[in-house]
């Protein structure tokens, strides 16, 4: 259940920080705040500063490490490197985001706990680093031994019903995706303004 901090957050930044926000029950209860508090920036540092916390609740980084990840982006810019594509491949190659792309959890913090607590092979090793940033040609999978868990349980639905990003590509009987690409999110389909993020670091 999301308490208090959650709802806060949502109202100022947006329902699409947290999944569980995006909901009917979250609309009721926000009523018209979530509008009008979204839409309080002002000035271009406080629309800078909302669209950075957009993205960092959002993958649900801390500052240091959100804005750490922006500098070595920052860091790769070239003439051939497009620094928008770069930090959303960045956010989501990461190992938790995906185990929640491909409907192993229900949530990115959810996914980050399942890794956390090592029930996460990467090339059949496990890994219990969340930020690992993976490779084209990774295989990612559950381990045996944490299938039988009640964690698991009903991970054959929650698969049929996620959209698998093409990035990705699930064996949905042996649980097992495999890294195919690197992650393309057109910008109109993500929740927050990337070039906005790259202008707040750079003042």
């Amino acid at each position: 259940m999301i308490t208090g901090p959650r709802y806060k957050v949502a109202r100022r930044l947006g329902t699409s920080v947290y999944d569980k926000t995006q909901s009917q029950k979250y609309a009721m209860r926000a009523g018209s705040k979530d509008v009008k508090r979204t839409k309080r920036a002002g000035s271009d540092f406080g629309l800078q500063l909302i669209e950075k916390q957009r993205a960092r609740f959002t993958y649900g980084l801390g500052e240091r490490q959100f804005k750490n990840l922006v500098e070595k982006v920052l860091a790769k810019k070239g003439a051939d490197i497009n620094i928008n594509d770069a930090l959303v491949q960045a956010l989501e190659i990461r190992l938790d985001n995906a185990i929640y792309r491909l409907g192993f959890a229900p949530t990115r913090q959810a996914a980050r706990q399942m890794v956390n607590h090592g029930h996460i092979d990467v090339n059949g090793k496990r890994n219990t680093i969340p930020s690992y940033s993976l490779k084209v040609g990774d295989i990612i999978t559950i381990r045996e031994n944490s299938k039988k868990k009640a964690l698991f349980a009903n991970v054959d639905e929650k698969i049929k019903e996620q959209k698998i990003p093409s990035w990705l590509a699930l064996n949905v009987e042996k649980k097992e995706a495999k890294v195919q690409g690197l992650p393309k999110i057109p910008e109109n389909e993500l929740s927050f303004d990337v070039s906005q993020i790259f202008q707040y670091y750079s003042r």
